[in-house]
């Protein structure tokens, strides 16, 4: 692997991206950075209300000009939206990257998320959509990782444990 991210997370709304990329972060002594945070400080505004005033398409535009400039920029650990990987530019631009697909059921999003009108794609019925959502981003996920971990009735600590595990990193 030439440059980039030591590690990236992907996976759906609330699986725990930011909660384990800090953990990780802190564990192999290097930094956090998570793209739907570069795009909230960029905007000075929430991604809802991004998806709201603009639309989807705008967002996923600033969504893959964030995710292109973090890859070239950071050398830490990097969490991306769930949606990143929608972008056939982005998934290009993961290959060859350490990448982390952190996995989890319905029961377990509906626990973590409340699968509240928070998400804007989960607005109307949160646990069908949420369905929805991962029927056509599964395999997406699936295609951009280097390994999955599965979340499910583990700590942030326990997922963080096993990143590192499956990807044979070494703590600092």
């Amino acid at each position: 692997m030439s440059g980039g991210p030591q590690v990236v997370l992907v996976g759906p709304m609330g699986v725990g991206k930011s909660t384990v990329g800090e953990l990780l972060a802190e564990r192999l002594g290097c930094a956090f950075r998570d793209t739907d945070g570069d795009i909230v400080a960029a905007q000075g505004r929430a991604i809802a209300d991004i998806f709201v005033d603009e639309g989807e398409a705008h967002f996923r535009a600033l969504e893959k000009a964030a995710v292109a400039a973090a890859v070239a920029e950071h050398d830490g650990v990097l969490a991306l939206g769930g949606g990143a990987i929608l972008d056939a530019g982005t998934r290009e631009l993961l290959a060859g990257q350490h990448v982390v697909y952190l996995s989890m059921d319905v029961e377990e999003a509906a626990k973590r998320t409340g699968l509240n009108a928070a998400r804007p794609l989960l607005a109307v019925n949160p646990r069908k959509q949420w369905r929805e959502l991962m029927e056509a981003r599964r395999h997406l996920y699936t295609e951009v990782a280097s390994v999955v971990v599965a979340t499910d009735d583990r700590t942030p600590d326990e997922v963080a444990q096993a990143v590192l595990d499956a990807l044979e990193l070494k703590q600092a």
